[in-house]
C-alpha cells in the first residue's frame, strides 16, 4: 500500500527509530505545507531524486532544532551541484573551522564597515531615485533598477566601489547572477546530478549553464582581487577585500588558518550572492504590496512626511519613530516569504528531535512558510496585514518572524538587509507613488529558485507633489 510504501522508504534511510518510521513525502508541495503538516505532523521526510531531507515545521520545532541544539545544527550537507560551485569554502557551504573561522572574521568586518555602510545606502537610494524619475510615470519592471541598486551596495563594501546602472559589464555580472539564481532548482537535471554526480559531471545538460555563469562571476571577482592586490595599503583597508588581504598576509604560517585567496573568492561570491537577491526581491515584492493596497501606502507615506519630510533623506535613527512602514515592512518579509525553505543544514551528532531518531549526518531543512502563514501565531496568516506588527500603534516584536532563519548560521548579513529594506523603501515612498498600470492587473503570482520571486511585472512610479 501506500503507506507501507512510505514507511519502508523511510525505514531505509532512517534506522533504529525511537517512534513509527518518519513520514515521509516525495514532492514539491512543501514549499506550501499546510496539508503535509495536517496529515503528518511537524516532522517528516522529503525526497529530492537520491537525497532525503527531514523537513521540519512550526516555529517551536524549528527553535528546538536550530536555537536548543544549535551546536548540532551547524553543518552543511554535501549537496554534490553546491560542492562543485564551492569546494566546501566560503560562508554557506563550509563546515567547521572553517566555517567558523570565516565567519568570525565576516562578521566582525562588515561591523567594521557598517559606520560608512549607511551612507553607501543612502547615496544608492538617490541613484535609484534618479533612475526611476527618467520613467516619467510609465510603466516600467523594477527588476534589474532595484538588483542594481543592491548589488551596488554589496560592491562597494566588497569592491570598494559601485557601478552606473547602464555599465555593461556590470549587467553582464547581474545576469549572470539572476541566471544562477533561477537555474539552481531546474528540477530534473539538478537531481540528477546530486543523485549520480560522477557521471554526470561528465554529460550534457541545463545544469552546466550553471557552472558557465558561475565561471564568469568567478573571472569577474578574481580581476578585482587582483587589482586589490597591486594597490594594497597595509595601513588602511577600504573595503572586505583588502580586510581579507591583509588577514591571509598576517596568518601566513599559521597552519590553522584557511584564510587564503580560493576561501576569499568564495565568501566575496558568497555575500555577492545572498546580499543581492533576497533583499532586491523584498523590495520589489514591497512595491507590489504598496502598489496593490494603495489604502496601506498612504498611510506609509503619511508617516514618512510626518518624521522625515520631503527636505531630507531617511535615516535609520527615524526608524524608531515609524512604527507603521516598520510593520508594513515586517509584513511584506513575512508575506512574500523569500527564502522559503532557508538554507540545508546537517546533524553533526546522533539526536532526537520530537521523539524521532535523527542519525549524525541527517539532512534537516526548515520550512519558513509554516511558520510564516502559521494560523497559531498570526491572526489573518493569508491577508497582508500590517497589524500584525503593532500594538497601540507602536511596532510589536513576534518571536515566531523568522525571516533570516535561527541559530549559529542565520543569516550574517541580516543587520545590512534591514537598513537597506528600510532606507530604499522609505526613499521611494518618499518621492513616488506606487500604481498598477491601467487597465493592469497587478497578482502575487511567483516562481521560485533560490528564492520565492515575483513574476516579472511592471508598474508606475508617479512622482509625489
Amino acid at each position: 500500500s501506500k503507506s507501507l510504501g512510505m514507511m519502508t522508504s523511510c525505514t531505509l534511510v532512517y534506522k533504529n527509530i525511537c517512534k513509527p518510521p518518519l513520514p515521509h513525502y516525495s514532492s514539491l508541495a512543501l514549499f506550501m505545507p499546510s496539508p503535509l503538516t495536517a496529515q503528518y505532523g511537524n516532522i517528516f521526510s522529503v525526497q529530492f531524486g537520491s537525497l532525503t531531507f527531514v523537513v521540519v515545521n512550526g516555529y517551536q520545532m524549528v527553535r528546538e532544532a536550530f536555537v536548543h541544539q544549535a551546536e548540532i545544527f551547524t553543518d552543511r550537507p554535501n549537496i554534490p551541484l553546491l560542492q562543485e560551485i564551492f569546494r566546501g569554502f566560503g560562508l554557506i557551504s563550509s563546515n567547521g573551522h572553517i566555517w567558523r573561522q570565516q565567519r568570525k572574521f565576516t562578521l566582525a568586518t562588515l561591523k567594521s564597515l557598517a559606520v560608512s555602510f549607511e551612507e553607501k545606502v543612502q547615496e544608492e537610494s538617490r541613484y535609484l531615485v534618479e533612475t526611476i524619475e527618467e520613467e516619467k510615470g510609465q510603466p516600467f519592471d523594477p527588476h534589474y533598477k532595484i538588483n542594481s541598486a543592491v548589488s551596488n551596495i554589496i560592491c562597494s563594501i566588497t569592491f570598494g566601489n559601485r557601478f552606473d546602472y547602464h555599465d555593461n559589464r556590470f549587467q553582464e555580472l547581474l545576469h549572470s547572477l539572476a541566471e544562477t539564481n533561477t537555474l539552481s532548482l531546474s528540477l530534473i537535471s539538478h537531481q540528477l546530478y546530486n543523485a549520480f554526480p560522477f557521471i554526470m559531471r561528465w554529460l550534457p545538460g541545463p545544469f552546466r549553464k550553471i557552472f558557465k555563469h558561475w565561471e564568469k562571476l568567478e573571472c569577474f571577482v578574481k580581476g578585482v582581487i587582483a587589482k586589490h592586490k597591486e594597490d594594497l595599503d597595509q595601513s588602511e583597508a577600504r573595503d572586505y577585500i583588502d580586510c581579507y588581504l591583509k588577514e591571509i598576509e598576517k596568518s601566513k604560517g599559521d597552519t590553522g588558518s584557511y584564510f587564503h585567496e580560493e576561501n576569499l573568492l568564495c565568501s566575496t561570491l558568497d555575500l555577492f550572492l545572498t546580499g543581492t537577491e533576497t533583499t532586491a526581491t523584498a523590495i520589489r515584492w514591497a512595491l507590489l504590496y504598496m502598489a496593490t493596497y494603495p489604502h496601506i501606502q498612504e498611510k506609509v507615506q503619511l508617516e514618512i512626511d510626518t518624521v522625515i519630510g520631503q527636505s531630507r533623506q531617511p535615516t535609520m535613527a527615524d526608524k524608531e519613530n515609524m512604527p507603521y512602514t516598520s510593520a508594513v515592512l515586517s509584513e511584506v518579509l513575512r508575506m512574500s516569504n523569500v527564502v522559503p525553505l532557508g538554507v540545508p543544514r546537517m546533524s553533526t551528532s546522533d539526536t532526537t528531535l520530537a521523539g524521532f531518531h535523527l542519525p549524525k549526518g541527517t539532512t534537516v531543512m526548515t520550512s519558513l512558510t509554516s511558520i510564516m502563514f502559521d494560523k497559531n501565531v498570526w491572526e489573518t496568516p493569508d491577508t497582508f496585514n500590517p497589524e500584525h506588527f503593532l500594538d497601540n500603534g507602536q511596532y510589536r516584536r513576534r518571536e515566531a518572524f523568522l525571516p533570516f532563519s535561527a541559530g549559529k548560521r542565520a543569516c550574517p548579513g541580516e543587520q545590512l538587509a534591514r537598513t537597506e529594506l528600510f532606507i530604499f523603501f522609505t526613499a521611494l515612498l518618499q518621492k513616488f507613488t506606487f500604481r498598477a498600470p491601467e487597465a493592469a492587473m497587478l497578482t502575487f503570482a511567483f516562481t521560485l529558485s533560490l528564492t520565492r520571486c515575483p513574476k516579472p511585472f511592471q508598474i508606475c512610479a508617479l512622482p509625489r507633489d
